[in-house]
């Protein structure tokens, strides 16, 4: 069960006043929402975000076209996540703040990711509270982006990934079935994949299936055009010139 709720919403251009028992973060990546609370009124846009503490009468109405992360924190749970004291805090009062290029980013990749993987609500809802309070609370707006960073490289376990491509090479891959298996878009996963190893994931998996058809060529007496269908080319040929280009060598005189 969920500790938070987390959606992605389109605030539609209707009149809605009421309050709630839980805290609320409200985040936009494009359009804008009229909020007013407590006589203060702003728009929410994709630079300017609003914290609602539970019990705090609002308003708001959407202009129909936004994209709006709405996140809702009871105050009880607040207690069983690392620093939620000082998330506690940042709801002492209504307020409006200013939304860095950084966290702007990182809003962008999390709702994304969330309309990808709705099962992973709670792991981005606590990201979103970590980035927002080192961001208030004086951080430098690169600490904010290194932390989004950090914790998509954590989802890029190159261990895993290792794993499950060295069971599949036979197969046709994607860079879908890839950043699935890290909870990632796969536009996102696509970029976060060459910023840490350097190339794209594509280049990558030839890259993993020619070094083991190295060994394969090496040390067995398999024919090429049986260790080219292993390790997922179509034929000996296509095998064989990818081989050359990658080795500067042929297989056949490798062998």
């Amino acid at each position: 069960m969920p500790l938070f709720e987390l959606h992605s919403r389109n605030l539609a251009q209707e009149q809605v006043a009421h309050t709630h028992d839980f805290h609320q973060l409200i985040l936009a990546t494009c359009g804008f929402t009229e909020l007013s609370m407590e006589g203060q009124g702003e728009r929410v846009t994709a630079r300017r975000g609003c914290l609602i503490p539970s019990s705090r009468h609002h308003e708001y109405l959407g202009d129909g076209s936004n994209r709006t992360l709405v996140l809702d924190i009871p105050i009880a749970h607040l207690a069983t996540i690392e620093k939620g004291s000082e998330i506690e805090r940042l709801f002492d009062k209504p307020r409006f703040f200013s939304v860095p290029p950084a966290l702007n980013q990182l809003t962008h990749a999390l709702a994304n990711q969330l309309e990808q993987c709705p099962a992973l609500q709670n792991e981005i809802a606590i990201l979103l509270l970590r980035a927002l309070s080192m961001y208030l609370n004086d951080a430098s707006p690169s600490a904010v982006g290194q932390l989004g960073q950090h914790c998509i490289s954590e989802r890029l376990d190159l261990v895993r990934l290792d794993a499950w491509l060295d069971q599949h090479l036979a197969d046709d891959i994607r860079v879908e079935q890839l950043a699935s298996l890290c909870a990632l878009s796969p536009g996102h996963f696509h970029s976060c994949f060459r910023e840490l190893t350097g190339v794209t994931p594509l280049a990558y998996v030839q890259r993993r299936r020619l070094e083991h058809a190295r060994t394969l060529v090496r040390h067995s007496v398999l024919s090429l055009g049986h260790i080219a269908m292993l390790v997922g080319f179509r034929d000996q040929g296509s095998f064989s010139r990818a081989y050359r280009r990658y080795f500067e060598i042929s297989p056949s005189t490798d062998r």
